[in-house]
């Protein structure tokens, strides 16, 4: 993603007023009006479809195989929405984030990759347990996010595809007020912190052990 302005206002009328993120997403991509999207441009056509719905947009291309990088530009405004769902607050990014861009024609080979998956989720979610779904326990929920997105964020190996999945599974649940997705995510997500301390003691120890044994001590 490289800095830029949002698409005219004027493209918005290609994208339908669908229930569905995966329709919203998908003729967002077929826009050949559009030269690039936006973030800005995400943020406008997922508005009313809350913050759940702009949180999984922006965590599942993380778990999916992305040019290095990827989690640096896609996981700041991650932490910004993350911590706006444990604040209870209506989404919203500053502009050197919602200005930042993507080439349309990469855009659409990403939503080829995830429009599909997206499709058949939306088909299993449906309302139950919605109290893990809605306030206050969304904002705790929101919490769990938002820590994930900055594991996420630091240049960690393999701190990127567990959390992202942790993230879109919570946000999908907390979007259509399913409760068994949001348990699925926060499972996925005591895995994914598990494995990224893993990963951290093991690095620790490899740089104990070089730095014993260049310093001959």
């Amino acid at each position: 993603m490289t800095a830029g302005e949002a698409t005219d206002s004027h493209a918005d009328a290609a994208i339908p007023r669908s229930h569905k993120v995966s329709d919203i997403l998908s003729a967002l991509a077929a826009d050949e009006r559009r030269d690039r999207i936006a973030i800005g441009d995400l943020l406008t056509a997922l508005s009313d479809r809350a913050v759940g719905a702009l949180i999984f947009v922006f965590a599942v291309p993380n778990a999916l195989p992305m040019p290095p990088g990827t989690s640096a530009v896609l996981g700041l405004p991650l932490v910004f929405l993350t911590a706006q769902l444990a604040l209870g607050r209506k989404p919203w990014l500053p502009r050197f984030i919602s200005s930042r861009s993507l080439a349309r024609k990469d855009f659409a080979a990403m939503m080829a990759k995830v429009a599909p998956w997206l499709a058949k989720a939306e088909r299993m979610l449906k309302p139950r347990l919605g109290v893990l779904a809605r306030p206050p326990v969304e904002h705790a929920v929101g919490l769990v996010c938002f820590l994930l997105a900055l594991i996420l964020f630091l240049p960690i190996p393999l701190g990127n595809m567990l959390p992202a999945v942790a993230i879109s599974l919570v946000a999908l649940g907390v979007l259509e007020r399913d409760g068994v997705w949001v348990l699925l995510g926060l499972g996925t997500a005591v895995t994914s912190v598990a494995v990224v301390w893993g990963v951290l003691v093991a690095l620790l120890k490899s740089g104990l052990f070089l730095l014993e044994h260049t310093l001959g001590l």
